[in-house]
């Protein structure tokens, strides 16, 4: 068998990753310290609770497991926090980065996928933004995932260390079939708290400047479907296996949407009406970040079979529905 270690692997892309490794024949080893991760989701191969910044645990791990490769999704992954208390990020992206690299190093495991992100380019000074626009991060989230690409290329040319980096643009929905999701806890993601106010979870959903120079005054972002982020990490790693060279690329949709539109679009998707707030514009916030994917897609033949919003919504709603479907039940059980 052909075990592949999976960092964050209970967490929302990495269990849809996991999801897609087992589809493609490999058995993902999900190692996760449940910070953020949910045990449930781990449901496609075995379960480590481990932290990456303890290097003892990952030792064990990798002797015990063996894996051909590993696909590193752990991470903390609020931008807004890594602004007002960067430590926490320098020490667990950075840090727990470094240690791993350093496990795989001593256990001769030398092919790495890496869950980087768009927020290295920082500020676009183009758009659509290729891979070989500037990496000028804004906040320490950026800089970390930046730092780590940069430390993958050193351990490349000191270890032979093969990678590919995945610069996420938005992502966004669930599984088709239902069987893992999104679930942040506080949740941050336009959609998920679009489908929250709908639902009445929450009273309202704030759109965030209203002014931008786009054609309905709200920023326009690129949503790509996670089903096919995991499925270009499951490309990515084929690759290495064949001596595929250390490259990065970018995963996105390549088609804007403002968050007008993800609003409407909800609300034909759901048939419901979106309660809607308008605040002031947040610090940092460009009018339009689109992503170029055009190089996955001519190396490595990545196909979205989830383009369309309404698509990506709507796998999003079934999912939220399941959810609260199964926290009724749970509370009717325990009453």
């Amino acid at each position: 068998m052909k075990y592949v270690l999976v960092t964050g692997g209970a967490g929302y892309i990495g269990s849809h990753a996991c999801k897609a490794l087992a589809a493609a024949g490999y058995v993902p080893v999900t190692y996760d310290n449940l910070v953020y991760g949910h045990r449930s989701a781990v449901r496609w191969g075995p379960f480590v609770q481990g932290d990456v910044l303890d290097r003892a645990t990952l030792d064990a791990t990798l002797r015990a497991w063996q894996p051909v490769a590993v696909m590193h999704f752990a991470a903390f992954a609020y931008v807004g926090e890594s602004v007002t208390n960067p430590g926490k990020y320098y020490r667990n992206n950075v840090v727990g980065s470094l240690t791993l690299l350093e496990a795989m190093r001593d256990a001769a495991i030398g092919q790495f996928v890496f869950s980087s992100s768009c927020a290295t380019y920082g500020v676009p000074q183009t758009v659509p933004i290729a891979e070989d626009h500037p990496q000028d991060p804004i906040n320490a989230y950026g800089a970390s995932k930046l730092m780590i690409e940069r430390m993958l290329r050193d351990f490349e040319t000191a270890h032979s260390l093969r990678s590919i980096s995945l610069r996420y643009f938005n992502a966004a929905g669930a599984d088709p079939e239902c069987e893992t999701g999104e679930s942040h806890d506080p949740e941050t993601h336009l959609i998920p708290l679009v489908l929250d106010a709908v639902a009445g979870v929450r009273p309202d959903v704030t759109v965030f400047g209203a002014d931008y120079p786009t054609p309905d005054g709200t920023c326009i972002r690129d949503y790509v479907h996670v089903a096919d982020l995991a499925q270009a990490h499951v490309l990515a790693l084929q690759a290495l296996q064949i001596g595929a060279a250390s490259t990065a690329y970018n995963l996105g949709n390549g088609t804007g949407f403002s968050v007008r539109q993800v609003i409407d679009i909800a609300s034909e998707v759901t048939g419901r009406p979106v309660p809607v707030k308008t605040g002031p514009r947040r610090a940092g916030d460009p009018p339009k970040l689109v992503g170029d994917a055009s190089r996955i897609r001519a190396e490595l033949g990545w196909r979205l079979v989830h383009a369309d919003l309404a698509d990506i919504i709507g796998t999003a709603w079934r999912w939220h529905q399941a959810q609260s479907l199964s926290d009724t039940t749970l509370v009717k059980a325990t009453v």
